[in-house]
């Protein structure tokens, strides 16, 4: 168990079965329900894994309704691909990524979506070495991660499959549907691999890239689709902001958090720029920004504010520090966004009340 927590120390982003190791283990011990074939947990410590459970010690990872949880971890225990759809930045992958660790134990067989990604990343390449000297052979093969997957009976993250061009998304077509992938360059038993209990694909694509590379009808058919929603209430936000931003400072080695009324600065401002042009304009509020204003944006803002403080200066976040963070994570080069965001201080910003939001607008000229 040292040897887990000394890994994930020395790494930057630790993968979920490195990360909650120990919690795993209590989990698998206490385990006694029925498990699909496969499985590594069954499904009721799948969820308790997700969402957590008080009484072993396991924390909850994520913010979703436990029903909808139940769903996609029926939808993956029925075999069925799980696809997960929801605006930028509501942790379809890391949803995706706790999925696959409490099924398979195991979240790194990752295909990242993309133009130019193509078949053989997905599937398998050879080793031309070898394949110049011995021909075609198992040897020489090299598997990628979706027959890593099947090979081992392990569940397939396919990240933003939508980016992806059309040809190499219906590739998965056979595997969904068949469990088989030919491998036609290989003859005997070792031209055909069939999938192994366990495995699965989840796939996730945001709504802000539908129409990219729509995906066709037939592997439409092959999934579930799940919508990923954004964290409606406040309090539950500004907690998750709050909890994921300090283990992140806590890693970059800051021994401060970044105070509740920056971090209350931070969720409102969201928030406030997050709502939709129409609801805006019936509350009076601001139009919505291009940039993705998502609860994952906030965190990496909440973590900047902190480095920023920490490292240039040695203290606590102040308001001063969210202005530029928002600034440079936030709006980056849009130049509309950036007209936006000084409307909304001198139209919502100077109406607030409080010592933390007079402070907040009256660093209003960092903003480039």
């Amino acid at each position: 168990m040292a040897k887990n927590n000394d890994t994930a120390v020395s790494l930057q982003r630790p993968p979920a079965e490195i990360l909650y190791a120990e919690q795993l283990q209590r989990l698998a011990a206490a385990d006694r329900d029925p498990r699909p074939p496969g499985w590594a947990l069954s499904l009721k410590a799948a969820r308790a894994f997700v969402l957590g459970d008080d009484k072993l010690g396991v924390t909850r990872k994520i913010v979703a309704p436990v029903a909808a949880v139940e769903r996609m971890l029926v939808t993956l225990a029925t075999g069925r691909g799980l696809m997960l759809v929801g605006e930028p930045g509501t942790a379809k992958s890391l949803l995706s990524e706790l999925l696959a660790t409490a099924v398979s134990g195991v979240s790194t067989l990752t295909i990242q979506g993309g133009a130019s990604i193509t078949e053989d990343q997905i599937k398998y390449s050879w080793n031309y070495a070898l394949l110049i000297n011995e021909g075609p052979s198992p040897r020489a093969l090299v598997p990628a991660p979706l027959y890593q997957g099947m090979r081992d009976g392990r569940v397939v993250r396919f990240e933003e499959i939508t980016r992806a061009p059309l040809e190499v998304q219906d590739c998965l077509l056979g595997m969904l549907s068949d469990r088989v992938m030919a491998v036609p360059e290989l003859s005997g038993e070792h031209a055909m691999l069939y999938a192994r209990e366990g495995f699965n694909i989840i796939a996730t694509a945001n709504t802000r890239d539908r129409g990219v590379n729509e995906m066709s009808a037939a592997l439409k058919r092959r999934f579930d689709f799940e919508t990923v929603f954004p964290i409606l209430d406040y309090e539950r936000e500004l907690a998750l902001v709050q909890q994921a931003s300090a283990e992140l400072l806590a890693r970059s080695g800051i021994p401060h958090s970044v105070p509740g009324s920056v971090l209350e600065l931070l969720v409102t401002t969201f928030r406030d720029l997050r709502a939709s042009q129409d609801g805006a304009r019936r509350e009076g509020g601001m139009d919505r920004l291009n940039a993705v204003m998502s609860t994952a944006e906030a965190v990496n803002v909440a973590h900047a504010v902190g480095v920023r403080a920490w490292f240039l200066e040695q203290r606590e976040g102040e308001p001063a520090d969210l202005v530029d963070c928002i600034a440079g994570t936030v709006v980056k080069d849009d130049a509309d966004d950036r007209a936006k965001l000084r409307r909304y201080f001198e139209q919502k910003v100077a109406k607030k009340s409080g010592n933390h939001w007079r402070a907040y607008f009256e660093a209003r000229h960092r903003l480039p």
